[in-house]
């Protein structure tokens, strides 16, 4: 094919996508080789929590571990909370706390690099080995659910965007592995949630239509010169042009439809990390009022990105600390897993809080509370200092698909790795004390819960029977 056919093409083809639909680079074109809304009266709804760095995990014979170890003493339904934990102690009866669970495919890597697969599974892996991931659990269920509602999903970060790989600021992915951009900023989150749209929006949906048509018609002539790996590369292309088109579609349905009306007036909605607590609420009562009026089913926020990067480490000065990902390795230091304790206490104080507002809303329209009729999962990718194993959970919600909460699954039993960092070998890197079950093994069991007819998730080897 000439040069400047293959030129025209691309020009055309960019001119066809429009600004907002990049095309990828293809080895092959080089200059060198050329509806309407159904709501059930109990809708089942989904959030996703995740919080970096770890917890602290003295071990038995240290003083601290009585007080300040994350998880709790005991097992079944007789254990205990220590100080880390007890802001959790008036809705025991709506939790559930796990240990012994983590992804089989991380295991063997540095515990920063897991928040990408927190939610997937996927063998992310580390260092410099190829990245590659999978859909992450919220957006499965966002698939089924997700035309029932305005927002298939509300995607959120402290940090906001994707990040990098294994340096992620969001843990939801698309079915191609690929990263949803979280949103940061409340006030961003509110308007889209609940202020109306302008007169515009009509006209920029009609020229998104006309713009994927001719994109997707130009698509097939190019595909016809392109070679099988450069295929390969449009097929998914095409694959996320196509759910930009059902968005579209999805768009054009709601536009007559009115937005929720919420009075925004309590809410600081201009604030950042830099008033921390107030903004980790706010945070929380955003996913509260999108659940509540129905806007979406599904809901994701990172609390913070691994490896202290991001405005999100200022989180700790909430509770009179600098950065919160320095409190983990200070541990060795007198008082430092009383620290570090403290600020996952902070954490577990506002997360408790969200938990309790939606305890103490009836379900609107339907039976039970929100509480019932939501599933919550809250958890990090890393137990012990950057141990990729042995993940801190806990579950809640979700007793009208039949859970069972005000216990402690305590897979691992006292075969837990810890203690602090003394300078030398980190706890990933040496052997494990016991095996863990796959994580996939609980998302498979919420997944069913939820609605789903899967038989699995991942690398699942089956569901949780007594939860």
């Amino acid at each position: 094919m000439p040069r400047t056919m293959n030129r025209m093409y691309r020009r055309r083809f960019l001119r066809g996508s429009g600004l907002a639909l990049a095309l990828p680079l293809f080895g092959s074109l080089s200059e060198s080789s050329f509806g309407s809304q159904e709501t059930s009266s109990s809708p089942k709804r989904l959030g996703c929590f995740y919080f970096p760095d770890g917890v602290p995990m003295p071990l038995p014979d240290d003083p601290a571990y009585q007080d300040w170890a994350w998880f709790p003493h005991g097992e079944g339904t007789e254990f205990t909370f220590t100080n880390c934990m007890e802001p959790l102690q008036p809705i025991k009866d709506e939790l559930t706390v796990l240990s012994g669970f983590s992804h089989p495919k991380s295991r063997s890597i540095h515990g920063h690099n897991n928040a990408d697969q927190f939610l997937t599974a996927a063998a992310t892996g580390g260092g410099d080995k190829e990245y590659e991931n999978s859909i992450s659990l919220d957006q499965l269920y966002a698939q089924h659910v997700g035309d029932e509602t305005r927002f298939a999903s509300l995607v959120m970060s402290t940090d906001g965007g994707i990040g990098t790989a294994r340096g992620t600021h969001t843990i939801s992915f698309d079915r191609n592995g690929r990263p949803i951009p979280a949103e940061h900023r409340p006030k961003q989150i509110f308007d889209r949630l609940f202020v109306t749209s302008d007169v515009n929006s009509a006209r920029r949906l009609a020229l998104s239509r006309s713009a994927l048509d001719e994109l997707l018609t130009d698509a097939q002539q190019l595909r016809r010169n392109l070679s099988e790996a450069d295929r390969r590369s449009l097929d998914e292309y095409l694959d996320s042009v196509r759910q930009t088109e059902i968005k579209v579609e999805k768009a054009k349905r709601w536009l007559g439809a009115p937005l929720p009306s919420v009075d925004g007036s309590q809410l600081n909605l201009e604030l950042s990390t830099d008033e921390p607590r107030e903004y980790l609420q706010t945070m929380f009562e955003l996913v509260y009022l999108a659940f509540k009026t129905d806007s979406t089913r599904v809901a994701s926020y990172q609390i913070g990105r691994e490896n202290g990067v991001g405005r999100s480490d200022h989180l700790a000065r909430a509770v009179g600390f600098n950065l919160a990902h320095q409190l983990s390795h200070e541990t060795k230091h007198p008082d430092g897993w009383k620290n570090f304790g403290i600020y996952c206490r902070f954490l577990n104080e506002e997360y408790g809080r969200f938990i309790r507002k939606l305890q103490a809303t009836p379900e609107p329209g339907g039976t039970g509370n929100m509480l019932d009729n939501t599933l919550l999962l809250f958890g990090s990718a890393s137990s012990a200092f950057h141990l990729s194993r042995n993940y801190p959970l806990i579950l809640a919600g979700g007793k009208n698909f039949g859970f069972k909460h005000g216990q402690y699954i305590n897979h691992a039993g006292m075969n837990f790795q810890g203690g602090p960092w003394l300078g030398k070998r980190e706890p990933w890197q040496d052997e494990a004390k016991g095996e863990d079950l796959p994580l996939s093994n609980l998302y498979l069991t919420m997944l069913q819960r939820l609605g789903l007819e899967v038989s699995s998730f991942a690398d699942s080897t089956g569901t949780i029977q007594n939860i």
